[in-house]
Parts: C-alpha cells; sequence; structure tokens
C-alpha cells in the first residue's frame, strides 16, 4: 500500500468505453484522446477506474485511494467497501442506445444483491439536428402489453419519444424507461450502479456479433409505466450560479464563471462531501490551500470530502455534482 500523502484537487483520466452505439464526439467535441478507431461511447469520469493525472496520487485509481483514505475521500456515511457511491460520465450516442430500465436501491438488492440502484439525470452538452430521446411509455400501456410488444419486437410503438436542445435538463428516476438517441453528446450523474435491464435494442448485433441479452422480465417488473420524467431547461439570467439538479442522492451546479470575471467563487465541501467537477467549455482553476489545479473542455476534477473550503475561477462553464443524503 502505498504512503498516505495529504489529499488535494485531483485531475482524473476516465474509463473510456467502447460501445456498439457510440462514436468520436468523446474526442472531436470534448477533447479526449481515444486510443483505437473503435466506437467510443462512455468516458467515466469519476469512478473507482477513474486514475489521477497530477501531483502525488499520479497514476492511482479511486478505487485504491478509497480502500486507503476512506471516508476522508467520500464522505461520511458512505461504505468504502461499496465503491464511489457516484458515477460522473459524458456520453456520446452516435446511435440509439437500448431502451432500458434500472431498479432502484430496494429492487437492486432483492433482485440482484447489490448495495444501490440506478437513480441518473442528464445534461444535454450537444444535439445534432432531429436528435430524440425516448422517456417512457404511453399512458395506459400494461406490464403484459409492455412484455408482448418486446417479444414482437414493436415496442418503438409504446414509448414516448421526445426532442431536446442543449442545456436541458432530465432527471430520470430508478424504474424510468428511457434511450438516447443519434447525435446527443451528454453529460450525466448517477449513482454508482451498472445494473441495466436492456428492454429492447432495435435488433442491433453487439460488437461481437450476436445479439446482445435482453432482460424482459425483471425490466418489466421494476418499470414505472405511470409516470414521464420532465424536460427542464434552467435559465439563469445573469447569475454565475444556476442550481439544475436536486434528487435523493445527488444535486447539481452550473456556474458560468464568466459573468463573475475572475472573481473566485468559494465553495465547501463541510468535510463530509466530495465534488465532482467537470469543465464543459473553456478553462477554469480550483485552488485549494497551496494546491492550485487548472483544467479544460472535458476534464473532470475530484475534490475530496476533507478539503473544505476551495475557490473555482476562470472563464468557462463548470458542472459541480455532489453527494446528498436524505436528510441533507
Amino acid at each position: 500500500m502505498p504512503e498516505k500523502s495529504p489529499l488535494y484537487p485531483l485531475l482524473l483520466t476516465p474509463s473510456l468505453q467502447v460501445k456498439v452505439w457510440g462514436g468520436r464526439k468523446l474526442q472531436d467535441l470534448m477533447g479526449k484522446t481515444l486510443p483505437t478507431d473503435a466506437p467510443y461511447g462512455e468516458a467515466w469520469e469519476v469512478h473507482d477506474t477513474s486514475i489521477v493525472a497530477n501531483g502525488a496520487l499520479a497514476g492511482q485509481t479511486l478505487g485504491e485511494l478509497l480502500k486507503l483514505y476512506g471516508t476522508d475521500l467520500v464522505g461520511e456515511g458512505n461504505d468504502p467497501n461499496e465503491g464511489f457511491p457516484l458515477l460522473a460520465k459524458i456520453l456520446d450516442a452516435n446511435d440509439w442506445l437500448s431502451i432500458q430500465v434500472h431498479p432502484n436501491d430496494e429492487q437492486a438488492l432483492a433482485l440482484e444483491g447489490q448495495p444501490r440502484g440506478k437513480t441518473e439525470a442528464w445534461v444535454i452538452l450537444d444535439v445534432e439536428p432531429n436528435s430524440q430521446l425516448i422517456i417512457g411509455v404511453k399512458s395506459g400501456t400494461s406490464r403484459e402489453e409492455m412484455a408482448q410488444a418486446i417479444r414482437n419486437n414493436t415496442l418503438e410503438e409504446l414509448v414516448v419519444y421526445a426532442n431536446v436542445k442543449v442545456g436541458d435538463v432530465l432527471y430520470l428516476p430508478a424504474n424510468t424507461v428511457h434511450a438516447l438517441g443519434p447525435g446527443l453528446l451528454i453529460y450525466e450523474i448517477q449513482q454508482s450502479s451498472n445494473t441495466t435491464y436492456r428492454l429492447y435494442d432495435f435488433g442491433r448485433m453487439g460488437l461481437d456479433g450476436n445479439p446482445r441479452e435482453l432482460h424482459i422480465d425483471k425490466g418489466v417488473q421494476v418499470s414505472n409505466l405511470d409516470e414521464l420524467p420532465t424536460i427542464d431547461h434552467p435559465d439563469s439570467g445573469e447569475s454565475p450560479l444556476l442550481p439544475i439538479i436536486a434528487g435523493e442522492f445527488f444535486k447539481t451546479m452550473l456556474y458560468h464563471l464568466e459573468l463573475v470575471q475572475n472573481v473566485p467563487l468559494k465553495i465547501d465541501t463541510n468535510n463530509n462531501r466530495f465534488h465532482a467537477l467537470t469543465c464543459i467549455s473553456g478553462t477554469a482553476t480550483i485552488r485549494a490551500g497551496e494546491h492550485e489545479l487548472t483544467f479544460t473542455k472535458g476534464q473532470t476534477a475530484l475534490i475530496p470530502a476533507t478539503i473544505g473550503i476551495y475557490s473555482l475561477s476562470g472563464t468557462g462553464d463548470v458542472l459541480r455534482s455532489w453527494q446528498t443524503y436524505k436528510e441533507s
């Protein structure tokens, strides 16, 4: 085990995920270096597999640091043995993702023996003309009708499609039937869980040439057939701080740093919340004590829980996500 150095703002190298529906926008629009010509769909910005790129802890993964630092890194109320509780991603949908659904915490434990389900939220970063996403099933659809439509390859006729534009925000509680469509680049913040029930895959073959597995029974069982998520378009006006997501498990704030003309904004982890900061345009600088970190569009930094007060300045736009507890 490496020697325990003091914690500081961590610049992260994401884990890049090849997906059958992926493309090249993670490189072309977000400045990431894609190592092969494969279709890359996801950059896992904050995850156990993310690697520190700066300072004394460079080269170590967040998972390794979590074992070493525990709640000093991740915050009180978390079990370090369960991994990082939140996962921040950037997704490039060059084709339809599968129509899917995720269980809630209780269902994940009962059905999969997993410690958490998956509630997530999306911030739309880039949109091609006529891009759409799926946000649920049509009112009045029964579970039996939904299951039969999947088996008949007609689920596309029962789902609800929606158009979005840059800056739109969707909060997707667990049990929401959803899918991203071609031409969308998004920031996603979610409970760190990879439990996905794939309901429908448009008859597509996976990268191995075989159909991807469907999870019809469990997926239909946990699907919310009664409600649809809302699509919000927050308007900050002239405010540099814009709350855009406020959920049971996480919150997200958007900072328009150019509106404060490089005057540092003071932020506090309160010594019990890690903060994930992703720059989505321009440049930003974090200062915490004697430590300074500048990061640019497409890069993510993690502020360990014990950092306390730090400042954020620059000319870019930054998304800050952090964990919430039910009592907060």
